[in-house]
């Protein structure tokens, strides 16, 4: 019997040492364009933090993402981890979800344009966010097409001579599938409001 193995290519991508998928290494690249096209720098160490969000089932709160960097043979201190982070909320790579103190990746990572994220370098990245939060099983869902909720947050900004830097929604609820599950046990459906 003859054993046959097949190579892979060697690839091009730093060796991040966390096995990140094809995907997430795609994610990873146009992550760097974005930042570098904004006047910042992906070093590795910020590559790694947001390929272990973009990783991540679930939001992941900063001391989860110490410990993961720490198994990878290093030992990070935890104002390491809180400039990778805030160095990617800058540059609107991921979000914190304020409800949970953890962060998830923005959406607009898996395209190739970049939304509305032309803006001047000396300005600050305004980008943002609305979240669907379930309170029964903890999963998060970004809203990435919702542009009229940061216009109305703009007008009302304008109207108070306010300037936004930074605008997210936290919506708290069921999702679909947990109401799903819900109905499934008590054998009806919720009547609609």
């Amino acid at each position: 019997m003859m054993n046959m193995q097949t190579r892979t290519p060697p690839s091009t991508q730093p060796d991040d040492g966390y096995g990140f998928s094809d995907r997430i290494q795609h994610q990873l690249d146009h992550a760097g364009r974005l930042c570098a096209g904004q006047g910042g720098r992906m070093t590795q160490q910020r590559r790694d933090v947001l390929g272990l969000i973009l990783s991540a089932s679930a939001p992941v709160g900063a001391y989860d993402l110490l410990e993961q960097l720490k198994t990878s043979g290093r030992k990070p201190a935890p104002p390491t981890i809180y400039r990778a982070l805030d160095f990617l909320l800058e540059h609107g790579l991921i979000h914190r979800i304020e409800r949970l103190s953890a962060f998830v990746p923005c959406t607009h990572l898996q395209h190739e344009h970049t939304h509305d994220h032309a803006h001047a370098q000396t300005e600050p990245c305004l980008h943002s966010a609305q979240f669907l939060i379930c309170r029964t099983c903890g999963g998060v869902t970004e809203i990435a097409d919702a542009p009229r909720v940061l216009d109305v947050l703009k007008t009302i900004c304008d109207k108070k001579n306010f300037t936004m830097q930074s605008a997210s929604v936290e919506v708290e609820g069921v999702c679909e599938d947990c109401a799903q599950a819900a109905t499934g046990q008590k054998g009806h459906a919720p009547t609609p409001n």
